[in-house]
């Protein structure tokens, strides 16, 4: 199991050299990723401020050469996928193959969408979703793309130069569980993050409960059951060592290849000293 950090883009996390410093901190003390959120207003009546992740996550490569770094997760039905391609590619370049595309639908939608007059139908968010990332992905091959779909158009487009990793960034696919749907999209990429009904933000699930979603998942990967997957999981783990093993043991047991250390959504989601504290302290160890 690896053992990664997630810090929101708003708050302390808005100022690029915070994030930096996280970066730098987190590598140091031992952690194998640092993912960042992708919102332009979360909940707006916050009126938080806000920073794009992938300036932030800039910032993270340029201090750091270790650990990996992604979005968790970008809504690419917001996205348009000749960007998104280009900004993943360009990072994966600086931070020398050390990128992870993590995707979902996003949300609040209201906020997020609505608020600018975008679709709120999840049905329709689902459908871009999943021809945005089969064009991203076409784009980071380097050949001519052309497509003509129900949302997205690209004609005799060549994007130069491809992401180091080969054949294509990691792609992780989010969901909440038990819905199917989206951990179907996650099998037919390089990774699942679940979120789960049961349990919110920062709280891990019932390992049993996870080792039915890995299940469901490793059944619908067919004949790439075989290939290289991830699987991840998040919480607040224990600052006492025998507990966090009591915690985390059983979802590594379980089938969890990740450990996303999540802060609870409160107050203090977005401010730096609590952290920054947790980074110092290193990953847990199992």
């Amino acid at each position: 199991m690896r053992f990664s950090l997630n810090i929101p883009n708003f708050g302390d996390f808005a100022d690029v050299r915070t994030v930096a410093r996280v970066a730098a901190a987190a590598e140091e003390a031992g952690w194998d990723g640092l993912f960042v959120w992708d919102h332009v207003v979360h909940e707006k009546y916050h009126r938080r401020s806000f920073a794009d992740p992938w300036m932030l996550l800039t910032a993270a490569a340029l201090a750091t050469s270790r650990i990996r770094l992604g979005t968790m997760v970008t809504p690419v039905a917001r996205r348009r996928p000749q960007q998104l391609a280009r900004q993943v590619a360009t990072l994966d370049r600086l931070s020398g193959g050390r990128v992870v595309l993590g995707v979902g639908l996003g949300g609040p939608i209201e906020d997020e969408y609505g608020s600018f007059g975008e679709s709120t139908d999840p049905r329709v968010l689902a459908e871009r979703l999943d021809e945005g990332l089969d064009l991203v992905t076409r784009f980071w091959s380097g050949e001519e793309v052309t497509h003509q779909g129900r949302h997205f158009t690209a004609r005799e487009v060549a994007l130069l130069p491809t992401p180091v990793q080969r054949p294509r960034v990691p792609v992780w696919v989010a969901g909440f569980w038990p819905r199917r749907a989206p951990m179907r999209r996650a099998a037919r990429w390089d990774g699942a993050v679940p979120l789960f009904t049961s349990a919110d933000h920062g709280q891990a699930p019932a390992a049993a409960e996870y080792r039915e979603l890995v299940e469901y998942v490793n059944a619908q990967r067919g004949e790439r059951r075989g290939e290289p997957f991830e699987f991840v999981v998040g919480g607040v783990s224990p600052a006492d060592p025998a507990r966090a093993r009591d915690l985390l043991g059983p979802l590594r047991d379980a089938g969890a290849t990740w450990w996303d250390e999540r802060h609870l959504i409160d107050d203090e989601v977005d401010k730096l000293a609590p952290i920054m504290r947790r980074v110092e302290q290193g990953p847990p160890r199992l």
